[in-house]
């Protein structure tokens, strides 16, 4: 097994700040925008995006949710282990407004596709966008694409890729780990 740093932290940092701007650009001042950070490993993402708008760009009333997708996927039934669920945390209406899930890597799309599904139990949103930190663009089963991405990454089917966050394992990396 090999592992390659495809991102360190400082690179990390630069393309969250790339996005919270594009993010800024988009949306303004967030007055109709949430944003929605998949359970488990987009939350991460999610919270230093928010913490960074919040901060460092000065944007007041931001929302800021987690969305458990764990029982809306497809697959969640082939798992030899039993399936531990995350909590959800929407503590605001959804219905009406845009929203823009956050998620480390997009890989085969079947994540969003349940949390497409699972949001509708929170109200019916008027714009839905994707932001993701990876797009393995040529991994894909269903037609999702990022709205906004930090960095594609052409991966083949036996590498995978690990994102590292500072608050989970002590440090910001994307590695792409060969089996």
């Amino acid at each position: 097994m090999s592992q390659k740093v495809l991102l360190n932290a400082k690179e990390v940092n630069i393309i969250l700040h790339r996005l919270a701007c594009q993010l800024i650009e988009n949306h303004n001042d967030f007055t109709n925008t949430v944003l929605i950070g998949l359970q488990p490993r987009g939350r991460y993402m999610a919270n230093r995006l928010a913490q960074m708008l919040k901060e460092e760009y000065k944007i007041k009333n931001l929302q800021l949710g987690h969305l458990d997708i764990t029982f809306f996927r497809d697959d969640f039934r082939r798992s030899d282990k039993p399936l531990e669920a995350n909590t959800t945390e929407i503590n605001f209406l959804v219905e009406n407004k845009k929203i823009v899930f956050i998620d480390d890597v997009l890989y085969t799309g079947r994540s969003i596709r349940a949390a497409l599904t699972a949001i509708q139990s929170f109200g019916r949103p008027n714009e839905i966008e994707l932001l993701t930190l990876i797009d393995r663009r040529f991994s894909r089963h269903l037609p999702i694409q990022p709205n906004y991405k930090g960095r594609q990454v052409d991966a083949i089917n036996e590498e995978k890729v690990i994102v590292h966050w500072q608050e989970e394992q002590g440090e910001d990396a994307v590695y792409l780990i060969n089996k």
